[in-house]
C-alpha cells in the first residue's frame, strides 16, 4: 500500500470514527422531550442522559491518549470503537432512563479512547506543513456531526423512535472494525511507560469534580453530596500535578503548561465549551416545549447555527496554517458571543424564527473558526511524540467545560424558570444564555493571550522538527539542523 493510499485511508477511518463520537455528543438533545415523556425522566435524569456520556468522556481523555502511548494507537482506536459501538446497542435497549444512562456512560468510555487517537493517528500520517488543511477537513467532518445531531435525531425519533438515535452507531461500528484493522499502521508514543499513580489521581479527581457538578442542581450546591466530591477532586488533582512534578515519565508534562500558547487555548476551550454546550442543552428544548416543534422541526431550526462548520471549518483550518490560531479563535469567541447575546435579547415565547437566525450564523461560524485551529495549536506546542498527551489535555479540558456549562446553565434555568409553561421556561433560558454568552466572551479574552504564530513552537523542538513544520524541504530542514550542531 502506498504512502498515499495509507494516508486517505487513515483519513477516511479516523474521519468516520470522530463524525460517529461527535454526532452523540447533541444527536440526543432533539430527543430529551420525548424520552422525558416515554421514560418519565425529571431534569436531572434528563441532565445526566446528556451528562453521562460527558461525564465519563471527560474523565477517561488522558487515559484514553496514555494508554494508546503505551500499547498502541491503533489496538486502542479499536478496542474504542467496540466499547463505543456496544455501548450504543445497550443505549437503544435501556428499559429505564438509568440502564439509559449507564450505556451513555460506557459510549463514553469508547469515545474517551476514539477520539484523541484519531488525532494523534491523523497527524501522524500527514505531513506538518499541510496539518492545518487536513485537520480542517477534519473539523468540518466533526461540525457535519454537530449540524446533523439534532436533525438525525429529530428525523429518526418523528419516523422510528428515540432509540434508534443508538442503533444508527451499530452498522457503522462494525462496518469501521474490520476497515480500521486492515487499513491503519501502528504506532506508539515515545513514552511507553504507563504513569498508574498518575492516571489514579487524575482519573478519581476528575470524576469527583464532574460528578458533583452534575448533581448540583439536584442536591444543592452546598451539600455535602455535591461540595463533598469537588472538594475531594480539586485536592486529588493537586496530588496528581505534585506527583507529575516528580515522577520521571509523566503522564502530562507539566513544561506544557509553561507555553503560553498551549495554556491560553486550554483555557480558550474550557470556556468556549461551557458557552456552547450549556446554551446548546436549552435551545434544543425550547422549539419544542415552548414553540411546539415536532423534534425533526426543531433539528432543522438549528442548522443555522450548527451546519456552520461544515462550510467554515476547512478555511479556517486552512488559514491557521498560514495567520496562526489567535485572530481565528478571537474572531470566532466573539461572533458567539454576540451571537448567544443576540438569542438572549430577542428570545420570548412568541419570537419569530427570523430573528433567531442571524445569531443563529454569527454563533455557527464562530464555533467553526474554533475546532481546527485550536487543535492545531495544541499540536505545534508540543513534540509529535508527545502529540498524544497534548491532544488528551485539551479534549479532556474541553469536555469538563461542557459539562460544566451544562451544569451551571440549568442551574441558573432552574433558578429563574420551570417546565411549568412557555413563559417560565423562557424565564430561566434567558439568565442562563447570557450566562453562556459571558462565557464565551472571556474564552476571546483568553484568545488574546495567545502569541503569534511564529512564536507558538517551543523551544525544545528541534531546528529539523521545526523546518518541516514549517514546510520547508526535508534536504533544507537537515542542514539547518546540521548547523545548528555545528
Amino acid at each position: 500500500m502506498s504512502a498515499r493510499t495509507a494516508t486517505i485511508w487513515t483519513f477516511v477511518v479516523t474521519s468516520v470514527a470522530i463524525f460517529m463520537v461527535s454526532l452523540d455528543n447533541l444527536v440526543v438533545t432533539t430527543a430529551l422531550p420525548v424520552i422525558k415523556h416515554d421514560l418519565g425522566a425529571s431534569l436531572q435524569g434528563l441532565e445526566w442522559t446528556v451528562n453521562a456520556y460527558t461525564l465519563t468522556f471527560a474523565v477517561l481523555l488522558l487515559t484514553g491518549a496514555a494508554l494508546g502511548d503505551r500499547f498502541g494507537r491503533k489496538r486502542m482506536f479499536l478496542t474504542g470503537l467496540a466499547i463505543f459501538t456496544l455501548g450504543s446497542a445497550f443505549a437503544a435497549l435501556a428499559p429505564s432512563i438509568g440502564a439509559l444512562i449507564a450505556a451513555r456512560a460506557m459510549q463514553g468510555v469508547g469515545g474517551a479512547i476514539v477520539t484523541p487517537l484519531t488525532l494523534t493517528i491523523l497527524s501522524a500520517a500527514v505531513p506538518p506543513a499541510r496539518r492545518g488543511m487536513a485537520l480542517g477537513i477534519w473539523g468540518g467532518v466533526s461540525g457535519l456531526a454537530v449540524a446533523l445531531g439534532p436533525v438525525v435525531g429529530g428525523a429518526i425519533v418523528d419516523g422510528l423512535s428515540w432509540q434508534w438515535i443508538f442503533w444508527l452507531n451499530v452498522p457503522i461500528g462494525l462496518a469501521l472494525l474490520p476497515i480500521a484493522l486492515l487499513r491503519l499502521t501502528e504506532s506508539k508514543g515515545a513514552n511507553r511507560s504507563l504513569d498508574l499513580p498518575g492516571l489514579g489521581l487524575a482519573s478519581v479527581g476528575l470524576f469527583g469534580i464532574v460528578w458533583g457538578l452534575v448533581r448540583g442542581n439536584a442536591h444543592g450546591w452546598t451539600s455535602l453530596g455535591v461540595a463533598g466530591p469537588i472538594a475531594v477532586g480539586i485536592v486529588l488533582l493537586g496530588a496528581f500535578v505534585l506527583w507529575e512534578r516528580r515522577t520521571p515519565e509523566p503522564m502530562v508534562p507539566l513544561r506544557f503548561f509553561r507555553n503560553r500558547a498551549f495554556s491560553a487555548a486550554n483555557v480558550t476551550s474550557l470556556l468556549m465549551s461551557f458557552g456552547m454546550f450549556g446554551s446548546i442543552f436549552l435551545l434544543a428544548q425550547f422549539f419544542q416545549i415552548v414553540q411546539g416543534y415536532t423534534p425533526l422541526q426543531a433539528g432543522i431550526r438549528t442548522l443555522p447555527w450548527t451546519a456552520m462548520p461544515i462550510i467554515v471549518a476547512p478555511i479556517a483550518g486552512m488559514l491557521s496554517d498560514r495567520i496562526g490560531a489567535r485572530p481565528l479563535l478571537v474572531a470566532g469567541m466573539a461572533l458567539m458571543a454576540a451571537g448567544l447575546g443576540w438569542m438572549a435579547i430577542v428570545t420570548s415565547p412568541t419570537v419569530a424564527y427570523l430573528w433567531l437566525v442571524p445569531a443563529f450564523v454569527m454563533a455557527g461560524v464562530g464555533m467553526s473558526l474554533y475546532f481546527a485551529p485550536v487543535a492545531n495549536l495544541v499540536l505545534s506546542t508540543v513534540r509529535r511524540k508527545e502529540e498524544g498527551k497534548a491532544s488528551g489535555v485539551n479534549n479532556t479540558v474541553r469536555e469538563v467545560g461542557g459539562v460544566f456549562g451544562v451544569a451551571v446553565l440549568a442551574s441558573v434555568f432552574s433558578a429563574a424558570g420551570s417546565y411549568l409553561s412557555p413563559q417560565s421556561f423562557v424565564n430561566g433560558m434567558v439568565p442562563a444564555i447570557w450566562v453562556g454568552a459571558a462565557a464565551v466572551a472571556l474564552a476571546g479574552v483568553a484568545a488574546v493571550l495567545i502569541p503569534p504564530k511564529e512564536d507558538v513552537v517551543p523551544d525544545s523542538v528541534s531546528l529539523l522538527e521545526r523546518g518541516e513544520r514549517e514546510g520547508l524541504d526535508a534536504s533544507v530542514a537537515e542542514l539547518a539542523c546540521e548547523s545548528d550542531a555545528a
